[in-house]
């Protein structure tokens, strides 16, 4: 948890640096007061910042035009839209490689219209929200022509480095624990301690209700693990697969000496358990409890138990431990390393002379038994001088190790996200800002060194996007005149176009033929 807060803090203060550095200029190291040497109120044409450039003018039509730019052609208009959309293509491209070449930061007719309409409704847009999930790194960095111009500037520029730094450390941190978390941890042995303890309640002739009336006693089995680290403790019932309590069978008989309690996948974690029977002598009873091992465990076949020395143990350790003694005694057949050559104690347990590594796995199922349960005796005092009778056991008993329970908050955490969220929305925000600004600065700095040539350029420019937006194909200034029609391709236009005419009556007929047929 340490871990996680450390990570998600150091983004969080890397993220708030990044953002109070954009907009109040505080350089790290810098006094509170002190802000970055102002340039000059931010001046531009009126209105929302330029930018964008629609296709087509919002409201206009747009119709299929024919090449020589003369009127709507009414047939073939599958091949003619095609042909269009092709010269529209070609045309926007063209216009879009001219205004990479206008002054910088000046402003299309075509361009104004949609700005404006994007800075009026900026809720509206349905791919604001996918926009903002692009952005990447390289949208945070500021232009070098603004660092030029605020070298002060440096300071974020560092900040931005220092977090890309942080963020690739704990990215691979994130995938270290992942991939530790996927191996096997080592459990640790701890101590349970065990309580058990029983109360005795007398006979009461004047009691109003029948409980009161018939001596009882209450058995009470608790437990604690000693020196638990974690912060979420764990249940008692939560170390134990089974519980049994076996009473004297000649006071209550064969039907409820017997108390049972056995973990099912619905099983409500308790701290405790408590048993009540009527009775007023003592009792002996015996507790059975099955340890809940995780893995499981095994108890070993008497021979192979002695054999490899263990009596307790998971089937991963069994069968590390049978390839041990196979290495030890060189049973691994020298030709074929798949086989096992039996001695006599393999061949006393296997019953075979000979068996291959890989079928151990299966021929260990019938030599592997439940572990043995932990059994406790105990006396149920029912001595009025003794009212609280309690015995303390120590258990030993294997619990996962904190660190891994940690490891997986931190990767599970969604500790500080949001707010790195929005301090990111905000600096992608500031720094769109910011290069606005510039061009607003770069417009009025164009405009004021030479204000004649900087208007014509700009209504070149206007003129050529006026073309696109109306769909303006040719010079119309030269159709205006009569030596446009006596050039050699206005023959072969008059011809295609009385031909197109022809087959466009021909297939109105033929239509009107066959109807009149059927």
């Amino acid at each position: 948890m340490a871990t996680e807060e450390t990570a998600g803090g150091a983004r969080k203060a890397t993220k708030s640096k990044l953002f109070e550095f954009l907009v109040h200029g505080v350089r790290p190291g810098m006094p509170s007061g002190a802000r970055m040497p102002h340039q000059g109120a931010p001046m531009g044409p009126p209105g929302p910042p330029y930018g964008g450039s629609p296709a087509v003018r919002p409201g206009l039509p747009s119709p299929v035009m024919e090449p020589s730019r003369k009127r709507p052609a009414p047939s073939q208009q599958v091949q003619q839209q095609q042909s269009q959309q092709q010269q529209q293509q070609q045309q926007q491209q063209a216009v879009q490689n001219r205004a990479r070449k206008k002054p910088v930061g000046f402003p299309g007719a075509n361009e104004m219209p949609a700005r404006q309409m994007d800075m009026r409704e900026p809720q509206s847009d349905p791919t604001l929200g996918s926009n903002a999930k692009r952005r990447k790194m390289a949208d945070k960095i500021l232009p070098q022509r603004i660092r030029e111009l605020v070298p002060e500037s440096q300071a974020y520029m560092d900040l931005l480095a220092f977090e890309r730094k942080l963020d690739q450390t704990i990215m691979r941190k994130r995938v270290d624990i992942q991939e530790a978390l996927k191996r096997p941890m080592k459990q640790q042995k701890r101590k349970l301690r065990l309580y058990i303890s029983n109360t005795f309640n007398p006979a009461r002739p004047d009691a109003d209700d029948s409980d009161g009336s018939i001596a009882s006693w209450e058995l009470r089995v608790e437990g604690k693990l000693l020196d638990d680290p974690g912060k979420q403790k764990k249940k008692f019932s939560s170390f134990f697969k089974s519980l049994v309590i076996e009473l004297d069978k000649d006071l209550y008989g064969p039907d409820n000496h017997l108390v049972e309690w056995h973990r099912t996948p619905t099983t409500q974690e308790t701290d405790g358990f408590q048993v009540k029977r009527p009775g007023d002598v003592s009792v002996r009873c015996t507790l059975l409890l099955m340890l809940d091992y995780q893995p499981p465990q095994f108890k070993l076949d008497p021979r192979l138990a002695r054999l490899l020395g263990i009596h307790t143990q998971t089937r991963s350790c069994i069968i590390q431990a049978l390839w041990q003694y196979v290495k030890t005694n060189k049973l691994q057949d020298s030709h074929d390393k798949e086989y096992i050559n039996c001695d006599k104690y393999f061949q006393q347990i296997f019953d075979c002379p000979r068996l291959k590594f890989s079928e151990i796995p299966q021929r260990l199922t019938n030599l592997l038994l439940p572990p043995d349960p932990i059994v406790i005796n105990h006396v149920i005092s029912v001595d009025p001088n003794d009212q609280k009778k309690t015995a303390c056991y120590d258990i030993d008993v294997e619990v996962e190790d904190p660190l891994k329970s940690q490891m997986s908050s931190f990767l599970l955490s969604t500790a500080n996200q949001q707010e790195i969220a929005s301090l990111d929305n905000k600096i992608h925000e500031t720094i769109e800002s910011i290069n606005q600004l510039k061009i607003q600065r770069d417009f009025m700095l164009s405009f004021s060194r030479d204000p004649k040539g900087y208007i014509q350029d700009w209504l070149k420019s206007q003129s050529r996007d006026l073309k696109l937006m109306t769909d303006v194909v040719g010079n119309p200034e030269e159709e205006r005149r009569a030596a446009f029609y006596h050039e050699p391709w206005s023959q072969e236009a008059v011809s295609r176009y009385f031909y197109c005419k022809i087959q466009q009556r021909r297939q109105e007929l033929e239509q009107a033929l066959a109807v009149r047929n059927t």
